[in-house]
């Protein structure tokens, strides 16, 4: 398994950024997929599920500014951010879990639980 995050960096409060993972070596288009970041000095946490039915989860804290979507044809997740805050400012991870036959059963933060890629900065500046 292979993911590959890429589309982060620095934006002014307020701005947008689409953040990209090219997954391989599984079934893309029959998993759960999702993003989950981690601020210094604080513990993972889930942002976003979307599963094999392109049903959506997103966690409060970003729900009506992130949508996620993927793309089957091209084994590629994506995150529209949108509307960004000072507070987003995390290492953003791409998971996956190709296990699961029933949809994302929870966030994918827990070690071992599944696949994740190497992370892709997001700071947002006030």
């Amino acid at each position: 398994v292979q993911l590959v995050e890429s589309g982060g960096g620095t934006v002014e409060v307020g701005g947008t950024l689409r953040l990209s993972c090219a997954a391989s070596g599984f079934t893309f288009r029959s998993s759960c997929m999702g993003w989950i970041r981690q601020a210094p000095g604080k513990e993972r946490e889930g942002v976003a599920n979307i599963d094999d039915d392109g049903d959506t989860a997103y966690s409060n804290s970003v729900k009506g500014r992130f949508t996620i979507s993927r793309d089957n044809n091209k084994n590629t997740l994506y995150l529209q951010m949108n509307s960004l805050k000072p507070e987003d400012t995390a290492m953003y991870y791409c998971a996956a879990n190709p296990t699961w036959s029933s949809g994302c059963l929870r966030w994918m933060t827990s070690a071992g639980d599944s696949y994740w890629g190497q992370g892709t900065q997001v700071t947002v500046s006030s």
